[in-house]
């Protein structure tokens, strides 16, 4: 029996590692891939990206700046999409703040503190509980650290590029 294909995609600075516990939960009963989005500079371009690579027909999730990448994929190629999940993740733009928020993290990476940008996240993504998980906070860490500070720049510029999506 052929496993129905479902594309993850993950969120600003994460990469397969965020969907490893989905992916080996689904496996027999998907054929899961995990987009890249740390290479493009903006969500079309991640999602023109996803859509080049994805199987003809194929169920997507998107987490947060994934779902972003969603929404575009959804615009541009919605018969191709059998199944959509939106976890933690907005169809509005970003209200001024957390727009400033972005523009000063992107300044502080450029500014080459690129090791600074986790701590200031971290307490944003993650449930207070899970803070207290010494492995857990290391293995998201790890995460972002792998994207590097080039990919965090480009994200964060693309998400403050984003369109509505209501």
């Amino acid at each position: 029996m052929t496993r129905p294909p479902l594309v993850l995609l993950p969120g600003l600075l994460c990469d397969a590692a965020i969907w490893a516990p989905q992916v080996a939960a689904l496996a027999d009963i998907a054929e899961t891939s995990v987009g890249d989005l740390t290479r493009a500079d903006s969500i079309a371009a991640m999602a023109a990206e996803v859509l080049r690579i994805a199987p003809p027909v194929f169920a997507l999730a998107g987490f947060s700046m994934g779902g972003y990448v969603a929404c575009e994929i959804m615009r541009r190629a919605s018969a191709r999409v059998s199944r959509l999940a939106l976890l933690d993740t907005s169809a509005r733009p970003d209200p001024p703040e957390r727009a400033q928020l972005r523009r000063d993290l992107i300044a502080l990476a450029e500014r080459g503190d690129f090791k600074g940008v986790t701590p200031r996240l971290l307490p944003q993504w993650v449930h207070p509980d899970r803070m207290r998980e010494p492995e857990f906070v290391a293995t998201v860490s790890a995460m972002t650290l792998r994207g590097g500070r080039e990919a965090c720049i480009r994200q964060q510029s693309a998400i403050l590029g984003r369109p509505d999506s209501r």
